[in-house]
């Protein structure tokens, strides 16, 4: 199996709340679902271009190795290890966003503060524990590198939106 396609998916959807987030309080609107989608779209537009970088660093690796199947097992390998962390984060934020949705809106506006909100400060150690998760899988220093390429991706795909379309307030 590999891990590629769920961890560009894992890193659209990312990208995609990271686009809202760069809008999210800059607009005192009340009705607001179509500047909402828009930054989604913006967010996953950004993140799609800047997750180019890891793809592309993947391809040199295979590309210059001397053994290509051995560098792909190896990139494999550590891409799964990459995934785990990811996924245990990921499945954290959709129970925060379920409790939202099926809940009360006191209990709903809770599960936001006490769940959303820290998760979003704990992405970067996420990032983090994917990097290491990738090593520890036996993914050695190809798999740190388009690991650690991929995080500062995804990482900057809120800022740039935020610099590019919301740097102003409303």
């Amino acid at each position: 199996m590999t891990p590629a396609i769920p961890l560009v998916l894992l890193g659209l959807v990312d990208a995609a709340f990271s686009g809202f987030r760069a809008y999210a309080g800059s607009d005192a609107r009340i009705r607001k679902q179509r500047a909402t989608a828009r930054a989604a779209l913006r967010g996953l537009a950004v993140g799609a271009v800047l997750l180019l970088a890891p793809t592309l660093t993947a391809a040199l690796l295979l590309l210059t190795a001397g053994d290509r199947a051995r560098t792909y097992d190896t990139l494999t390998a550590g891409g799964l290890g990459y995934l785990l962390p990811l996924t245990v984060y990921a499945l954290a934020v959709l129970l925060s966003l379920a409790a939202y949705f099926a809940l009360s809106f006191r209990a709903g506006t809770l599960a936001v503060v006490i769940g959303l909100g820290p998760l979003t400060l704990l992405r970067p150690l996420a990032v983090a524990a994917a990097c290491l998760g990738a090593v520890l899988n036996g993914g050695g220093g190809s798999a740190l590198l388009v690991g650690a390429t991929a995080g500062a991706a995804v990482l900057c795909v809120e800022p740039a939106v935020h610099r590019r379309w919301y740097h102003h307030v409303r």
